[in-house]
């Protein structure tokens, strides 16, 4: 494709144009105010013909230091714009870009750090989340990369999951997270409000808040439990014929976990507009050694001390992600917009 039919070099030459008669003016206006010497020995120094309250100012030179050191500056500069870009399109002398500088500095830390990540490679995640150094390193990776969706203590927010409790859409085990983390998820609720009404949506939001127990309209629960089972909305494909949540399709509507909010009004949100979420991949940002750790980090949120909780999704399920991931994604498919 041909760029030039999209751009143009006019704002090129017109920053270049600007710097260049900036330079100009700085260096005509500090000549300019250098004309003033000191008069001969013996005779006063006249004043500029100011007066503020009686008090007149002398019309003294140009300290000698400040102008020279105004020259060094302006010199400076002009070397600098020869060495850097800043004229339009110029590159610099030596080719420097944010991008490359940023490049090289991560390939140096990555090898001044690689043999503290490759460490803990060797071990099983659950001996790098009893490890405390590689704890530490995974909450430094956990606190860059993670906390905006997942919140500092990793409890998550509406829409993001909470990875301290110990139900999982795509799966809690050691690979399961590793593969949500590395490979990332998308999860996506349709919007139900066009096919089933009003009336309909509030029908099928009832039914959702009975499966949890929650306090719901009777009537209206009775006839959402045919909305439920479909057709039209058939949701227990994704759901569950009760409501327990299909691995990777739907999550758990009888718990009382949501991911987007539990209230009436927050599930027929969800019911009519939909959810859709995605968990990004962190796999070719982050290298395996990191991701290995940060799922060690990930996976003892949820086994403090290394308890073994039950797992939420069967072995048997697909591998699936972990948890801030994939359940992020995965939950905004429910319903009921329940958490992960």
């Amino acid at each position: 494709m041909n760029t030039s039919h999209f751009t143009s070099n006019f704002w090129n030459y017109y920053i270049a144009v600007i710097v260049v008669v900036s330079f100009i003016g700085l260096l005509w206006l500090i000549l300019s105010q250098n004309k003033v010497k000191l008069p001969p020995k013996g005779e006063d120094v006249k004043t500029t013909g100011h007066a503020w309250d009686g008090i007149e100012e002398y019309n003294n030179p140009l300290p000698r230091w400040w102008f020279y050191l105004y020259i060094l500056i302006w010199l400076f500069g002009i070397g600098y714009l020869y060495v850097y870009p800043g004229l339009g399109d110029y590159k610099g002398a030596i080719g420097w870009t944010s991008t490359n500088q940023y490049e090289t500095e991560v390939k140096e830390a990555n090898a001044q750090f690689a043999p503290v990540y490759a460490k803990f490679a060797g071990m099983s995640v659950e001996q790098v989340a009893a490890d405390p150094q590689a704890q530490l390193i995974g909450k430094d990776l956990f606190d860059t990369y993670c906390i905006q969706c997942h919140a500092a203590d990793a409890k998550g927010q509406t829409g993001f999951p909470n990875l301290t409790d110990n139900d999982w859409l795509w799966g809690g085990s050691p690979e399961q997270i590793h593969q949500s983390i590395a490979k990332g998820r998308i999860g996506v609720m349709a919007a139900w409000g066009p096919a089933l009404g009003e009336e309909g949506v509030k029908n099928a939001a009832n039914y959702v808040l009975s499966l949890s127990g929650a306090a719901h309209d009777e009537e209206r629960a009775k006839r959402g439990d045919a909305i439920f089972h479909g057709p039209p909305a058939n949701c227990f494909v994704c759901h569950g014929d009760k409501g327990q949540g299909v691995p990777g399709a739907g999550p758990n509507l009888t718990d009382k976990v949501w991911l987007w909010g539990g209230s009436e009004k927050a599930i027929i949100e969800t019911i009519t507009n939909g959810r859709h979420s995605q968990m990004p991949a962190w796999e070719g940002f982050l290298d395996e050694n990191k991701i290995h750790i940060l799922t060690a980090y990930v996976w003892g949120k949820s086994h403090p001390n290394g308890a073994d909780k039950p797992a939420a999704v069967p072995a048997s399920a697909p591998a699936a992600p972990a948890s801030a991931a994939a359940e992020a994604s995965a939950a905004s498919g429910s319903a009921s917009a329940a958490a992960k």
